[in-house]
């Protein structure tokens, strides 16, 4: 699957590209915006366990479906403004999603959610990963943003988000933007606006910057 501008989904095969016409005729679509005017996209896709696929449009919540693709539930309030949705293997039941409340958490395949956002500076989220038994999720004031961080909870224990510091700056100028974010095993690393990458081997405890001077970072990906 890959999403597109405009709030289209494609279902590349082998042999074929396929447009899911049903994705845009789904009900509720007339509900999308953005902010300033423009059309809709779809900003992360992740996938369930039993294959229940999760698409999130910017601005308009989360979809999902539990036939491959061929019909679609909205699953959270399109004002929640969701900037990355994300499944973990371990837990089948439990969706996450980083938005503009904090972190929603969904214990229940999307049937119904929860928002945590105690400890965190101010609730705006873009990016949101699990490594090992912890969440590490972007935080800032808003879209435009001169005090951005990342903070790290413990997967069982909504209200624990703690700053991440050791290694970092205080504040960053930028947000630390969805698909910036990943994780491999111990392995967590983000990447920022100003080309800038950092790297903590012990699922967020520690970090160290390993790259700077680099142009914005724009989409990053961890492999061990």
């Amino acid at each position: 699957m890959v999403g597109t501008s405009g709030a289209c989904l494609l279902r590349i095969t082998d042999s074929s590209m396929n447009r899911l016409n049903c994705f845009e005729s789904v009900e509720g679509r007339d509900e999308w915006y953005t902010p300033w005017g423009g059309p809709p996209d779809v900003r992360s896709l992740a996938v369930g366990q039993s294959g229940e696929l999760y698409v999130n449009v910017h601005v308009g919540g989360i979809l999902r479906s539990n036939d491959q693709g061929q019909s679609w539930q909205q699953i959270i309030d399109v004002d929640a403004d969701v900037h990355e949705v994300r499944t973990v293997p371990d837990y089948p039941e439990l969706v996450l999603a980083a938005t503009a409340q904090g972190l929603a958490i969904s214990q229940d395949r999307g049937n119904s959610w929860s928002f945590d956002r105690a400890n965190l500076h101010a609730t705006y989220a873009r990016a949101v990963v699990v490594c090992k038994e912890s969440i590490l999720m972007s935080a800032s004031t808003g879209p435009r943003t001169n005090q951005a961080a990342i903070y790290r909870c413990l997967l069982n224990q909504p209200g624990t988000f703690e700053k991440c510091e050791q290694g970092l700056p205080e504040w960053f100028s930028d947000n630390i933007n969805t698909g910036t974010l990943v994780t491999s095993g111990n392995l967590v690393a983000f990447g920022t606006s100003k080309g800038q990458i950092f790297l903590s081997n012990n699922a967020g405890l520690t970090w160290q910057q390993i790259a700077a001077g680099l142009a914005p970072i724009l989409c990053l990906s961890l492999s061990q």
